[in-house]
């Protein structure tokens, strides 16, 4: 149960894509400028991510290793393409928005750095989860940052929620009356929201590390004064 843990807190948290190894930074900027973009893209990069580890962990034995990266892409193309048409079939106003990033996923250097770090040296469920817990780190950056762009830009949420759920509506959070704040639904928008996102979480692991240094302190000086003379 705690390797599953370290492998979720991991994906999730700890070496979380998007704002500890700030990778795939072009889909994370260019599609997190609402909730639903965010959500689609980082959904449909969940099931590549999870399937792609999967894979990859159930054939490691069979791939030769001098070749393993062609081999590697190849399938991560082939379940990106799987993914693009049944988003196609599916979701196709949300297909039509999201554009060429749904193809784009087989370059993400998210998915190859997992199948190539973790897949290929460990089994198929660990490698699974991996996959998953690496892609949701990423989805709830790129939900979260589209939420405050979105809010900050317009005074909405969930614009284009009907593109998923027909009879769903965006909610105007703030006065109808917002004259909205164009910057945060521009690019750069999207480099000040994740900046502060990063300073946030930077911040958090130094206040818990520190606390941590105190208990530690803490119980040193207990276990000293406990010593008899």
């Amino acid at each position: 149960m705690n390797g599953w843990r370290s492998i979720a807190w991991n994906g999730l948290w700890k070496q979380n894509t998007a704002l500890i190894q700030l990778l795939g930074m072009c889909p994370l900027l260019a599609m997190s400028n609402s909730v639903v973009n965010g959500l689609g893209l980082g959904l449909a990069t969940v099931l590549v991510m999870a399937l792609s580890n999967l894979t990859v962990s159930a054939l490691r034995s069979l791939i030769p290793y001098e070749i393993r990266i062609p081999v590697f892409i190849l399938i991560i193309a082939a379940l990106v393409t799987i993914v693009d048409l049944a988003m196609n079939a599916f979701l196709h106003d949300l297909y039509l928005v999201l554009g060429i990033f749904i193809p784009l996923i087989v370059t993400n250097c998210i998915v190859l750095a997992r199948v190539e770090a973790f897949a290929a040296k460990n089994p198929v469920l660990a490698s699974a989860v991996d996959g998953a817990a690496m892609a949701l780190g990423l989805t709830w950056v790129l939900a979260l940052l589209g939420a405050i762009r979105e809010l900050v830009g317009t005074g909405a949420l969930f614009a284009g929620i009907e593109m998923i759920v027909p009879a769903a509506h965006a909610i105007q959070i703030l006065s109808p009356d917002y004259p909205g704040f164009l910057i945060a639904i521009l690019p750069p928008g999207a480099f000040i929201a994740l900046g502060l996102l990063i300073a946030g979480r930077n911040w958090l692991d130094a206040r818990a590390n520190r606390r941590l240094r105190l208990q530690r302190e803490h119980d040193r000086g207990a276990a000293a004064t406990s010593v008899p003379a």
